[in-house]
């Protein structure tokens, strides 16, 4: 280094000697004129190709902002646009967040301008502050998720009001839960929210909404919100301003002569991410794991459902028994033309969505510029029954008066209209595309359409190994979903349909898709010799795979374990009886007790819940004599239900307890981690 330094200061010692001589010469000032004027030419010409758009949309102006982007005030942002609205949201499926944007976006309607803002990139403390802006309002738009926990973007402002005890008087607030009221802890977040800001002394300017996603939530959320802004309206003393406006929420911004390196091709986060991979790696930055093995687990009966075997090698994660592995899918490219082609638009072409907001945070709805072909494909969920608002939005581009009043029906508030989207679209199945296809006079520009979509989501996995004896394989269990409609279509699953394709091929190029690991409280004890009841019917059986396979290690190790009983049910032996051979084995060798029931093997139908009603006294001795493990995993809506109730009745009659006693005792017990569940709906 000193080296290259000497002949510089060198020079720089003569030319301070020659005080006769200037720094720099003639030549000098000419070549640096030279280099700066082309310095500006280049900069000023490649703005105005930035910003001049071979086409845009008018869009209404919005307050440019005086803060950086990079600035965690909310109540700068708001002061700095004129704003008294701000709408909170926790989500981890991107519904909580959609909502929160609708009724930001509404807010001008009632002369209350709104902003969207993530809690976790937010000062949460600043809500002391909010009292000082005129006519403020805070909504919080909460899920509950995982065992009535707050979303991951939620958990620091839901300790933070949990073990703090600030004042919170001044604050006018209002919540909305999104829940499923299959799960134990039915929308426990926002209930929990709502209550502890008014002990806050904050105030409530309308009642807490709850929304069930096993029912219909989206009428649960409009019809909420019919309501809240009435009692907005009331409580500040203002007047809506009648009909509703469509507001674009983003502009439209052609680039056909962006660099094809600046371009994003599929990647969630940072561009490149999926060509140069390095970790940590999370769901902003997935791995890209090669399938090892993909393999048929059904032996006849018309379904698949598939053993899949991922290699994390390499990738740093780590992972225990009862773990998820969350996968990014892609969508199915016919439905994707096919959407091309309904719009009319050419899927190349090369655009970004830029936030009209410039307050926000969230410059894009997904990374841009990207192409529509990449949108459709890795972005957006195309295949989800579409929101109202969808609805309320593609009605503007009906031609057909009459096919314009359906869509118009379908989103309105009134019976009939309500009636009509139950029947139309969620009972019928129908997807965006569907929805394009049978209203054939709407002509829904596809920028658009990209801009109501929700993000495609990653879909979890209860990963079917252990660690101990796969420290870099993943293995997951999954039923190809693919089913058939109302409308005589055939809808397929988005992530199983396209796993079914990643088949490796032996000396050929790998097969990879994109994953992370999520952490869970699914565990086995910590003590080995403590003992587990486990149910896991079907696919449910996953995450027990897994745990026996651990168990059985320890066994080989010489350790002591306790003992192990797994209720696993599927239709028939013949056909679904998945893992059998494994299970078998594990049985032979002492690890496991297996009680097994083939629903369609006899006349009469049998499940786990008849099993474990006629197991009563095993039961009552692994849980409340031995103070033993009890899980369960699959469905929530009918089969997790039905276990915890036999489970209830149990620990009453075997237990000499009330129902009272024994409902309290079960939530000791998931106090205590004895009781956990893996479910879904």
């Amino acid at each position: 280094m000193a080296s290259e330094q000497l002949p510089v200061d060198g020079a720089a010692a003569a030319a301070a000697a020659s005080g006769d001589e200037p720094f720099l010469g003639l030549l000098d000032i000419a070549l640096l004129a030279v280099l700066i004027g082309g310095a500006a030419f280049y900069f000023l010409r490649s703005r105005k190709k930035e910003e001049e758009p071979v086409r845009s949309y008018s869009i209404q102006p919005t307050t440019v902002s005086t803060t950086t982007a990079t600035d965690n005030s909310f109540i700068k942002k708001l002061k700095a646009s004129g704003r008294s609205l701000v709408v909170f949201y926790g989500s981890q499926t991107g519904t909580g967040e959609e909502f929160a944007g609708r009724l930001a976006k509404e807010g001008i309607r009632y002369r209350l301008k709104g902003m969207v803002a993530d809690p976790e990139e937010c000062d949460m403390e600043e809500l002391l502050q909010l009292k000082d802006i005129e006519n403020s309002l805070a909504v919080f738009c909460l899920a509950t998720y995982g065992e009535g926990d707050p979303t991951d973007n939620a958990m620091e402002f839901y300790e933070w009001i949990t073990n703090g005890d600030v004042d919170l008087s001044g604050l006018n607030y209002a919540v909305f839960g999104l829940g499923n009221k299959t799960y134990e802890h039915y929308n426990k977040v926002a209930i929990y929210v709502d209550k502890r800001l008014e002990e806050l002394g904050a105030n409530r300017v309308f009642e807490l909404g709850l929304g069930d996603d096993d029912a219909n939530i989206e009428d649960d959320f409009i019809t909420w919100k019919d309501r809240f802004w009435p009692a907005v309206c009331d409580h500040f003393g203002i007047e809506g301003s009648g009909e509703e406006v469509l507001i674009r929420q983003y502009r439209l911004l052609e680039q056909p002569d962006v660099q094809p390196d600046r371009i994003y091709t599929g990647e969630i986060a940072r561009l490149h991410s999926m060509e140069n991979q390095r970790p940590p790696f999370d769901a902003k930055n997935p791995f890209l794991a090669p399938i090892r093995v993909n393999r048929e687990l059904h032996k006849g009966g018309g379904r698949s459902c598939m053993h899949i075997e991922l290699n994390i090698d390499g990738s740093k994660m780590r992972y225990d028994a009862g773990d998820h592995v969350a996968m990014y899918p892609i969508n199915d490219k016919a439905l994707v033309e096919k959407l091309g082609q309904l719009c009319n638009a050419d899927l190349d072409t090369v655009f970004s969505l830029i936030n009209t907001d410039t307050d926000s945070s969230k410059k894009h709805p997904f990374p841009c510029p990207t192409t529509y072909r990449t949108a459709l494909t890795h972005y957006l969920e195309i295949t989800a029954i579409p929101r109202t608002h969808i609805l309320k939005e593609l009605a503007e581009y009906c031609t057909d008066e009459t096919e314009k009043q359906l869509l118009r029906s379908m989103a309105s508030l009134a019976p009939e209209g309500k009636e009509k989207y139950q029947s139309w679209i969620q009972d019928a199945c129908r997807n965006v595309v569907h929805i394009l296809e049978d209203i054939k006079s709407c002509k829904a520009p596809l920028d658009h359409v990209c801009e109501l979509l929700p993000r495609l989501q990653p879909r979890y996995y209860s990963i079917s190994s252990s660690a101990k004896l796969h420290p870099t394989d993943v293995h997951v269990t999954a039923v190809l979903v693919e089913y058939q409609t109302p409308t005589g279509r055939t809808n397929k699953g988005v992530a199983t349909t396209y796993l079914k394709h990643k088949q490796p091929k032996e000396g050929g190029e790998d097969v990879k898709v994109p994953v992370f690991i999520r952490k869970s409280q699914f565990r086995l004890p910590t003590k080995p010799e403590t003992p587990i009841i486990m149910v896991g019917p079907g696919t449910g059986l996953a995450p027990f795979r897994g745990f026996i396979q651990e168990r059985q290690h320890l066994r080989d190790e010489g350790k002591t374990v306790g003992e192990s009983v797994l209720y696993f049910g599927c239709r028939k032996r013949s056909e679904d009886y998945i893992y059998e051979t494994e299970l078998a084995e594990w049985v032979n060798k002492g690890t496991l007790t297996l009680k097994a029931a083939f629903s369609r093997d006899q006349e009469k139908k049998i499940y786990v819940q008849h099993l474990l009603e006629q197991d009563a006294d095993l039961i009552w001795d692994v849980i409340g004599e031995k103070k033993g493990h009890f899980y369960i995993c699959g469905d929530a809506k009918n089969m997790a239900v039905d276990v915890r109730n036999i489970l209830t009745k149990i620990l009453s009659t075997k237990g000499n307890m009330s129902e009272a006693d024994a409902t309290q005792y079960l939530k000791k017990m998931e106090a205590q981690k004895r009781y956990s569940a893996d479910v879904w709906s």
